[in-house]
């Protein structure tokens, strides 16, 4: 199977990329940066790996009608591509909600608009979208994030009733935090250092990070590599496991913390999931 993956530098998308080429598929690895691709590059040459690597932006229409001008040789793409702004509602301005919403959503509809012709004709295909936990619950100061990802997943169910008549399947995968470098890519407005919002937006992230790890021993986002269920690799397992088979379910939550969020959640009203959380967190006004 030949598989193309978005955002293959770090991250879900370099393990997936590993993983899936260990698996035997034919992985072709996209980032817009080729340089960063050295990384992988060197596993796949040490592994004699099947990973071709390709330079691919999201958000420029005619390098995606490049980069996917042999999608009837495609069989499945994950769009794992993505970014977060933090920011408080009052500081969003257009711009920013704009280029996250470029990146995160209308990136992954520019490769699925791409691929949709020729696989409808073929009558077969994958579609995974790396969503979030975001997607289903948005944290404060990440609005325009879990805006993106609740979006996605729209997108994504609307996409399932379209095609899965036609051969084609459609899963979303939804993570928790893990440690994966993503939390260094984060971009802010202008106007959040030193602002009340950033004061804040500190304290909530401590608490999540004292609820990760009950000893304080804290250790890149708040979880430890010891622990399996905080391995990032498990969410590249989920991946591999939504190309591969087909009785993956439509939506997928990994990660201890995205299962509880949505377990809670889905057990009450709103008003006492909020209070729920603020107790499990000690995050009072």
């Amino acid at each position: 199977m030949s598989v193309l993956i978005t955002g293959s530098n770090t991250g879900f998308g370099k393990l997936a990329a590993i993983a899936l080429a260990r698996n035997g598929e034919k992985v072709i690895a996209t980032m817009r940066d080729l340089t960063k691709g050295n990384d992988l590059l060197k596993v796949s040459e040490q592994e004699e790996l099947p990973i071709e690597i390709r330079q691919l932006d999201v958000c420029d229409p005619a390098m995606i009608e490049d980069c996917l001008s042999d999608a009837k040789e495609i069989e499945a793409i994950v769009n794992n591509a993505g970014f977060e702004v933090q920011a408080a509602i009052e500081q969003l301005d257009d711009e920013l909600m704009w280029r996250q919403l470029d990146t995160n959503l209308l990136g992954p509809l520019r490769l699925i608009r791409t691929v949709l012709p020729v696989w409808t004709q073929r009558g077969s295909g994958v579609i995974v979208n790396v969503s979030s936990i975001a997607g289903r619950s948005a944290p404060p100061y990440s609005g325009p994030y879990a805006a993106s990802k609740h979006a996605l997943e729209a997108i994504s169910e609307s996409l399932h009733f379209e095609v899965s008549h036609l051969g084609i399947r459609v899963c979303v995968i939804e993570p928790g935090r893990f440690p994966t470098g993503f939390f260094e890519n984060i971009v802010r407005p202008d106007s959040w250092e030193g602002s009340s919002h950033q004061q804040r937006a500190a304290a909530f992230r401590e608490a999540l990070l004292k609820l990760d790890n009950p000893s304080n021993e804290i250790i890149g986002e708040g979880v430890g590599p010891s622990d399996p269920q905080t391995d990032p690799q498990i969410v590249a397992d989920a991946i591999v496991r939504a190309v591969i088979d087909p009785n993956t379910p439509f939506r997928t939550l990994v990660g201890q913390d995205a299962e509880l969020i949505d377990a809670t959640k889905t057990s009450m009203s709103f008003e006492d999931f909020e209070t729920t959380m603020r107790t499990a967190l000690d995050w009072h006004d």
